[in-house]
């Protein structure tokens, strides 16, 4: 795609008004919120006159350093009289004032730098924090997820805010500080010619009508280049939050398809603003270069009949460079204008969309939570956040204190959906639902969340500061199988990867281990066992049952029947039934066939329940397992067990009247 044909066709001198028109309202209002603010945005008064007074003192710094300029247009037209003359001594005095006026402009440069960038990172650090604050307010960070329009939140706030403010502040002060020196110098020229001035002067307008026409252009390209930087950046990140689900797909080339088609988005929107920036930068120097010849066309022929000295003639051309220099650097800063009005542009959607997000929602669809010291579901409708699916209907169900419920269903029925809703995170819907505050609460997801931070900070988590000592922790450790991990550190409070060094099954435990450690009142688990073997997981379901607290669990293993009280059964139809443990029974198991007969045959359903315990024959076993019935022989005739597809454990019992497979 031709980036720069395609914005020169488009370009209307009214839709330039209103852009422009535009562009000063949103450095305005960005401007007011810090600098002029109506409320307190949490700043102290104090900070505000702070901020106004370094930027009082900058701008009398940037005041000062063009009157060092101007002074030394006088002083140098001097040097050259005085030369020219052979004056010697008025020659040594002027040689003092200049080189004691070149020494104040190094330090008042050097200061205003100092000063300009202690500004922008007061301002930095202002905005940062507020956005934070809304990131973080009624878990905004979450539901943000569910916003289209913002894509890469985490990209914005790492390296678009920043910015914001530098630029911000360089774009204001750099067009304060060439626009007086435009003024200043332009004054000289008119002492020395009119006429110079006067053409200088309309050279000046028909150039920054050229300028911005280009500007505009290049402001386009700045938009688009910074959409498709942001799409490809967040391509590479996706790449490595994935990488092993993609090894394990052998992805690789669909992936790299992905990235490069990305990336040519980038290089196409590069060479449309390359063409563009190069006629920019024709334009500028050519305007700068003609500006340089007008003193000899119009001055020095004055000189010549004896009007004026050289001095003057030189004075003329040193006016003329800074005027063109400021010009073209002011020519710049406006065409740099877009990249920054860019980033404020995406910064206020992004703000907008987290105070959408963290408002609590008082629509009629809403569920009404009841804080209080039980859970319960009263009549409850739950649908999805944007409300396209019902995912139950009508719940009505106590979970009585200290028991376990298991909620059941096909994959995508919403169990999860139900723990969503519970911790507060979606609230679409009708009903009331009954829970105590959320601090009593503890979830245990399927991949547990590891915090960037020491061992201690891990076990502790989600609380910040708990006096628990080194010898309570190991033991902790030690009650969910993860001694081990004690050796694997020099002490708690050393900070390491975990996320790499722990495996799936050894993050589930350390989740268990924050469940002892904060000791909640109720704990929710979403297939928190999954990657653990059975020993493991009744291991620690007994420890949970043992504290007496309320739970609830989301899973698909029949082992996790033996740590539940009632089960909540999801339908697809949205329908759901409640049943005691007991008499929650599968009448029916379907297995497939072993690969030698699977591709002839039907799936086979095993009956079979003698004293309530399944039996199966060693074909049958075949077709619950990945194993040979050569090896399922074997193992029976070795008295080893055997963990199915099903997750469960199973041996063969010799007993004359039974002779079968019979789970454990």
């Amino acid at each position: 795609m031709d980036v720069s044909a395609t914005s020169a066709t488009n370009i209307n001198p009214k839709d330039d008004s209103q852009n422009f028109n535009q562009f000063l309202q949103k450095i305005l209002a960005f401007i007011q919120v810090y600098w002029y603010p109506i409320e307190s945005q949490n700043r102290a008064f104090s900070e505000v006159i702070r901020s106004w007074g370094m930027l009082f003192l900058l701008l009398l710094l940037l005041v000062g350093l063009v009157g060092f300029n101007a002074f030394n247009s006088f002083v140098f037209r001097d040097l050259i009289d005085f030369t020219e003359a052979r004056n010697l001594p008025k020659l040594t005095h002027s040689l003092i004032i200049y080189s004691m006026t070149l020494i104040g402009m190094v330090v008042v440069s050097g200061f205003s730098k100092f000063i300009k960038k202690r500004i922008a990172l007061d301002w930095y650090q202002w905005i940062n924090q507020k956005i934070l604050q809304q990131y973080f307010k009624n878990r905004a960070y979450y539901q943000i997820n569910f916003q289209e329009k913002i894509p890469n939140p985490d990209q914005r706030l790492a390296q678009e805010i920043e910015p914001i403010a530098r630029m911000t502040l360089d774009f204001l002060t750099t067009c304060f500080e060439k626009l007086i020196e435009m003024l200043v110098f332009i004054t000289i020229l008119w002492s020395i010619s009119s006429t110079i001035a006067i053409v200088l002067f309309i050279y000046t307008v028909i150039g920054n009508i050229l300028a911005t026409y280009i500007v505009q252009q290049i402001n386009k390209i700045n938009k688009q280049q910074l959409e498709v930087e942001a799409s490809y950046n967040y391509s590479l990140t996706h790449i490595r939050n994935h990488a092993e689900s993609i090894a394990f797909f052998r992805g690789e080339e669909k992936e790299l398809n992905i990235i490069q088609r990305r990336f040519n988005q980038v290089i196409d929107v590069t060479i449309g603003k390359i063409g563009w920036e190069r006629t920019q930068e024709f334009f500028n120097k050519g305007y700068e270069a003609f500006i340089q010849i007008f003193p000899f066309l119009i001055v020095s022929p004055l000189y010549v009949i004896g009007t004026i000295e050289l001095g003057e003639v030189n004075q003329a051309s040193y006016a003329c460079y800074f005027f063109s220099t400021a010009l073209a650097v002011l020519v710049d800063e406006f065409g740099k204008s877009g990249e920054f009005i860019n980033y404020i542009e995406r910064l206020d959607d992004f703000s907008q969309a987290l105070a959408s997000v963290s408002q609590t929602s008082n629509q009629v669809n809403t569920i009404q939570v009841i804080e209080n010291d039980h859970l319960a579901f009263e009549d409850v409708t739950l649908q999805t956040p944007d409300a396209a699916k019902v995912i139950v209907e009508h719940l009505s169900l106590a979970i009585e204190p200290g028991k376990g419920l298991l909620i059941v269903g096909p994959s995508g029925r919403g169990k999860s959906s139900l723990l969503r809703a519970i911790s507060g995170l979606w609230n679409v819907g009708t009903g009331d639902l009954i829970r105590p505050p959320l601090d009593d609460i503890l979830f245990l997801p399927q991949r547990p969340y590891i915090i960037l931070g020491t061992l201690r900070e891990q076990l502790i988590y989600p609380q910040t500061n708990n006096p628990i000592s080194e010898l309570e922790l190991k033991e902790v450790l030690q009650q969910v199988n993860l001694g081990n991990v004690i050796d694997r550190i020099k002490n708690f409070d050393e900070e390491m990867p975990w996320e790499s060094i722990l495996s799936l099954g050894e993050q589930q435990r350390l989740a268990f281990a924050r469940l002892l450690i904060n000791r909640p009142d109720f704990v929710i688990l979403d297939e928190a066992t999954s990657a653990l073997d059975l020993k493991n997981e009744d291991q620690l379901y007994k420890q949970l049952q043992e504290t007496g607290k309320t739970f609830i669990s989301v899973g698909h293993r029949e082992s996790l029947f033996n740590y539940h009280q009632k089960v909540l059964e999801l339908a697809e139809d949205s329908s759901w039934r409640l049943v005691d443990i007991a008499d929650y029974h599968s009448t029916a198991i379907t297995v497939s066939k072993s690969p030698q007969t699977q591709a002839t045959s039907e799936p086979i359903e095993i009956l079979v329940e003698i004293e309530g315990k399944a039996q199966f024959s060693h074909q049958q076993m075949q077709g619950l397992t990945a194993y040979s019935l050569s090896t399922i022989r074997n193992k029976a005739s070795r008295g080893q067990t055997i963990t199915a597809n099903d997750g469960l454990s199973y041996r063969y019992d010799k007993s004359p009247d039974i002779l079968k497979w019979v789970r454990v």
